[in-house]
Order: C-alpha cells, then sequence, then structure tokens
C-alpha cells in the first residue's frame, strides 16, 4: 500500500500538478498555430489521463477507508463544519473529471482546463491558506516574508516550466508520430 501511495504522490507531483501549464501551452500553440500541431490529440491524452487518475485514486482512497478508516475520516469531514468546502472539494475531485467521458466537453480546452483546476481546488485552496495565515504572523519580523514569496514564486515557476517541458515534449512525440504515418520525413 505504502508502494501505491508512492506512485500516486509521484505522478501527483511530476504531473497532476503541472496540468494547468500544459493546457495553457497547448491552447497556446492553437491559438497561434492553428492546427498545425496535433492539441486535440495532446487534449485527449491529457483527458484520459485525467480519467484514468481520478480512477486510480479513487480506488485508493476507497481501500484506505475500508483498510484503516481511522486515517480517512470521510464522516467527520463530510458532516463537520465545512461540510460545503469538503463537498465542492470531492464534487471537483471526482465527479467533475469523470464528465470528461463526454466526448463534447473533453475536446473544449477551456473545460478541461476547469476539471484540472477543480481536481487540485483542495490543493490550490490550502496553499491558499497556509500563504495567507503566513503573511499575518504577529511574530515574525518585517523581512520574514520575503524568503515565503520566493519560495511560492520559485514553486508556481517550477510547475510552469516543467508543465511547458510536458507539453512540448508531447506535442514533438505527436509531431513524429503524424510524420512517420505520412512518410513525410523531411525536416
Amino acid at each position: 500500500m505504502e508502494l501505491y501511495k508512492r506512485i500516486i504522490e509521484i505522478i501527483d507531483a511530476n504531473l497532476i500538478h503541472c496540468l494547468i501549464p500544459i493546457i495553457l501551452i497547448l491552447m497556446l500553440v492553437e491559438l497561434i498555430f492553428k492546427n498545425r500541431f496535433e492539441t486535440k490529440k495532446n487534449l485527449n491524452l491529457i483527458r484520459w489521463t485525467i480519467i484514468i487518475y481520478t480512477i486510480v485514486t479513487f480506488t485508493f482512497y476507497l481501500i484506505g477507508m475500508a483498510m484503516n478508516p481511522d486515517e480517512h475520516a470521510f464522516i467527520n469531514r463530510a458532516t463537520g463544519p465545512y461540510t460545503w468546502a469538503y463537498w465542492i472539494m470531492f464534487f471537483g475531485a471526482l465527479i467533475l473529471p469523470l464528465t470528461l467521458f463526454i466526448r463534447k466537453l473533453a475536446s473544449k480546452f477551456w473545460y478541461v482546463l476547469l476539471v484540472a483546476f477543480g481536481m487540485k481546488s483542495g490543493m490550490y485552496f490550502e496553499r491558499f491558506v497556509i500563504i495567507t495565515t503566513s503573511f499575518h504572523r504577529d511574530y515574525q519580523t518585517e523581512n520574514g516574508n520575503a524568503g515565503l514569496m520566493e519560495s511560492i514564486s520559485y514553486g508556481i515557476g517550477v510547475f510552469f516550466i516543467q508543465g511547458m517541458i510536458i507539453a512540448m515534449l508531447v506535442l514533438g512525440i505527436f509531431e513524429i508520430i503524424k510524420r512517420k504515418k505520412t512518410g513525410y520525413n523531411t525536416v
């Protein structure tokens, strides 16, 4: 179970957190190059990545709830004081990604971007709360927040660069596949 959890964490950190920059890069490429690259096929790959990731992580969550119900306090969160926030995050992480089975919705960049944001809305909210509370600490000096802002901008920058690299790699792979299929091998 620990190996399974570690694999999900690695996929999370290296792919799922980078989905928003990947989709934005694909939107930009589609806007600039107008049907020159296989952006719709890339979007379809992202669609299936999101669907498979959602099914796998939900299965992991259900197995974890069955084996260790104390670690996965579903009832307390679903009925506690922040019920509305928990259900919005639950809806965004489970139900919204499964709407990508509808092909018409899944072919729209903006909708897939909304789904990618909804999947990790809990993580974004958590980081927002951490950043906000760290700005309002009474016991910290004036310069104490400078390191925090640098680390936040560094983290966002890493996700965007990583997403840009992944998007360019996938675009390149689909371009190579397209050239091999058509027999067009000149550069």
